[in-house]
């Protein structure tokens, strides 16, 4: 029998004999992660990395980040608890693409708790944000629909005790949020007398990230 015949033959065993939705989950289950879930980690991590480095937050990265990972992860600890009941040979075989997304996520998080995309932003908007502080009155609000840095402004105001802050367009998660320059230290994660509902937390040197509660 040629092999055109054998081809013939194996399809026609395929048709009639399908598999079933069981066998089926598991032979997509017993295949490692590849050209879709992993660039897809790593687009749900740099959504999540974005909304990090926004004052306050910012929502619509928070739904899908946080949306996105969780239906990722739910996938990932179904495969690969599949795997481990029917196709542990494929996880020793391809053991680097099993742990790839593991690590995204984890560099990931630990960029996030410390905080190194909103520093990373800041210090490359400072000068930037500088140069709008210098141009804003004392004691006023005022519109600015431009780009300091890397951040866009929507507005920028100045507090009779000389803080600046700046409005982000788009920042926090249910309330105002935006970065905010005073030469003085400020108090964190208090209301600060005279300055309403605000709220501030530091950044870096004279810079802080500021939300209207």
């Amino acid at each position: 029998m040629s092999a055109a015949d054998e081809g013939s033959v194996a399809k026609l065993i395929e048709i009639a004999h399908p598999q079933t939705p069981r066998q089926r989950l598991a032979s997509w289950a017993s295949r490692p992660p590849g050209r879709l879930y992993i660039p897809a980690c790593t687009v749900v991590a740099l959504v999540l990395l974005h909304e990090d480095s926004v004052p306050g937050g910012h929502l619509v990265s928070f739904v899908l980040g946080m949306g996105g990972g969780a239906f990722l992860a739910a996938m990932g600890a179904l495969r690969l608890g599949i795997a481990v009941s029917i196709a542990r040979p494929m996880i020793a075989r391809y053991w680097l693409r099993w742990i790839t997304a593991p690590l995204i996520a984890a560099a990931a998080i630990v960029l996030s708790v410390t905080d190194v995309p909103l520093q990373a932003r800041m210090d490359t908007s400072a000068e930037a944000l500088r140069a709008v502080r210098d141009t804003a009155q004392p004691a006023t609000t005022a519109p600015v629909e431009t780009w300091a840095g890397l951040y866009p402004l929507s507005s920028v105001s100045v507090t009779g005790d000389g803080v600046t802050r700046f409005t982000v367009r788009g920042a926090g998660l249910l309330n105002p949020s935006g970065v905010a320059y005073s030469s003085d230290p400020l108090p964190t994660d208090v209301f600060v007398k005279g300055h309403g509902g605000t709220v501030y937390e530091h950044i870096s040197g004279p810079w802080y990230s500021w939300t209207e509660y």
